[in-house]
Parts: C-alpha cells; sequence; structure tokens
C-alpha cells in the first residue's frame, strides 16, 4: 500500500467519512430505485470510491470536474448536497437540475462539476475544452476528465487526446478501468494498454492501483504537479472494480459471485483506509463504526427529503430548453 505521509490523522479521518457518504448514499439509491422512488437509469459508484476521493485530495480549490453518467458521487465529492442529489435522483423540483436532469444529468459549475453526461465519451472532448478555457484566460486550474474503459474505443477521445497534446493543456484524463463496459469485458474490446492510448500523442501515462486511496492520491498529486508546471496533459488508468451491475437494471451475470466476492474482501477501498487509520493511528473500531453510523442517518434525512418533496411544477417543461 502507497502512503501518504502529507495527510494527517484527522483529515484521513474526513477522508474515511467522504468515502463512506459515497458508498452509503449509493446504497440508499439503490434500494429507493427497487422501490420505485427512483426511475429510469441509475449507474452507481459503489466500489469505486478511492479513485474519486483520491483524486479531489490531489486537487485545488477552482480545478475542474467532469465524468459520464456514474455521476452522483462526484457531484457530492465537489459538494452538491446530498439532498440536492437525491432530490435529482427522485425527480423531486428541489433537485440540482429541478428534477429534470435525473441521475446522468448533473452539473453545479460554480463547485467546478461539469456533469454528468449520458453520451459514451462525450465528456472527453467537454473536458478538453475546459482545460483549453483555464489556459487561454491563464487560470491555474487542471481539469479532471473521468472516463470509462468502455469509452476508451470512441473517435473523439483520441481526437481530444490530439489536441491536449498539441496545445498542452492542463487536463487528467483518469480512466476508470472497472473490468466492464456494460457487460462485456474491458479486455474483449480494447487491445493494448489503455494508459498507453496517449504514447502517440507523447502524452504520459500510467496505470495505479484503483482500489487503494493512497496509490490513486500520490500518483495523482505527482501528475498534477507535472501539469500545472506547464508539462502538458497526463493519463492515469486506475484499476477499480464496480461492485454492483453496470445499472440498477442490470444483474451482471456474466461474472461469477467468487470474482466479485473476492475484491470485497481482498481490495475494498473504505477498508484499506480504515485499516490504515487502525494501524497507523491507532484508531478503534468503534470510532470508526459510530462515523459509519452518523454518515447511515445523514444518508436516511436525505431520502426522507427527498422522497416528501414536491415534483417539479407542469410550467418547468418548458424552462431551460436551448432554441434551435
Amino acid at each position: 500500500m502507497a502512503q501518504t505521509p502529507s495527510l494527517s490523522k484527522s483529515e484521513l479521518i474526513d477522508i474515511y467519512k467522504e468515502m463512506l457518504l459515497l458508498r452509503r448514499f449509493e446504497e440508499r439509491a439503490a434500494n429507493l430505485y427497487q422501490q420505485g422512488q427512483i426511475r429510469g437509469f441509475c449507474h452507481l459508484y459503489i466500489g469505486q470510491e478511492a479513485v474519486l476521493i483520491g483524486c479531489k485530495a490531489a486537487s485545488q480549490k477552482g480545478d475542474d470536474f467532469i465524468t459520464s453518467y456514474r455521476c452522483h458521487a462526484q457531484a457530492l465529492a465537489c459538494g452538491v448536497s446530498p439532498e440536492a442529489v437525491m432530490s435529482e435522483l427522485t425527480g423531486r423540483s428541489t433537485g440540482i437540475s429541478r428534477g429534470k436532469g435525473g441521475s446522468m444529468h448533473m452539473f453545479d459549475p460554480e463547485k467546478g462539476f461539469w456533469g454528468g453526461h449520458g453520451i459514451v465519451g462525450a465528456q472527453v472532448p467537454l473536458g478538453t475544452g475546459l482545460a483549453f478555457a483555464a489556459k487561454y484566460r491563464g487560470e491555474d486550474k487542471v481539469c479532471f476528465t473521468f472516463i470509462g474503459d468502455g469509452a476508451m474505443n470512441q473517435g473523439q477521445v483520441f481526437e481530444s487526446l490530439n489536441m491536449a497534446a498539441l496545445w498542452d493543456l492542463p487536463v487528467l484524463y483518469v480512466i476508470e478501468n472497472n473490468q466492464y463496459g456494460m457487460g462485456t469485458a474491458a479486455s474483449r474490446i480494447a487491445a493494448g494498454d489503455l494508459y498507453k492510448r496517449g504514447e502517440p500523442f507523447s502524452i504520459k501515462g500510467q496505470k495505479v492501483d484503483g482500489q487503494d486511496f493512497f496509490a490513486v492520491h500520490a500518483a495523482v498529486s505527482n501528475a498534477v504537479a507535472d501539469i500545472r508546471a506547464g508539462k502538458g496533459p497526463q493519463i492515469i488508468e486506475m484499476d477499480t472494480y464496480r461492485y454492483r451491475g453496470h445499472s440498477m437494471s442490470d444483474p451482471a451475470k456474466y461474472r461469477t459471485r467468487e470474482e466479485v466476492d473476492c475484491v470485497k474482501n481482498e481490495r475494498d477501498p473504505i477498508n484499506k483506509v480504515a485499516e490504515y487509520l487502525i494501524k497507523e493511528f491507532k484508531v478503534q473500531q468503534e470510532e470508526l463504526d459510530v462515523l459509519d453510523k452518523e454518515i447511515k442517518e445523514l444518508v436516511k434525512e436525505c431520502a426522507e427529503f427527498a422522497t416528501s418533496a414536491p415534483e417539479p411544477a407542469l410550467s418547468e417543461i418548458s424552462t431551460d430548453i436551448m432554441p434551435v
């Protein structure tokens, strides 16, 4: 396990709580989906928490974040309130997109969160554009552009890499390789190593254990330091894993229960941080249990708020529509 000595006990406890919030929030969202409170598409982030929180911990205020449709966790990590995210999932007027975007479409530019995009790979040129804007304006920003393994074969990804390299844009491409693009193993649809896809453009790439917060934080910290120094874009492929199906409608029969349980038992990202806190900072398991109980209560109250909030007014159907 890579270590991050620069993080104090209190900082690591906050990180542990952030990861727990993502996990418990998504578990509650799954429950609400099964109850019919959330409808349509719903893609959960359970199992991948170390990737996002490791990146967020290595970022600085003002940096931009953009991802695809597995975006509830990213909204939370960027500071959007759990009530606003859950309200959006349940289609309520108190949602971040006033209940009209749903699971795939969440945005809060004021917090540096740019979505939430339902088209596979579409966020990559957008993230590259955000990095271009930052450089054009002379802003000290890095755009964290998250990509799934299934999106890495999209033509627009390669076009984006070309432009980012050509103009030395301040963008970090974070490949969340959770091993399956929908129901197909990544190894069956992607030749070679994903982190090497930038080599024709002289973009530095590396592969990191995405289940280890400390490894993620260390690698991303070094990468963004280079990017801020004007050394151009970088790629980091995160070797991670999603515990649930591609979406709530996916029974995930293309993999065995033993495979999933193996990752849960041996590589769970939250357990790794807990083990570190216990070993290095002598935190008691009882203290961590109290934190978990507090997070569960927070998420419960958030769900109660969302499911009791009003639905959007009929007049909302014609607002925020881009004229053509």
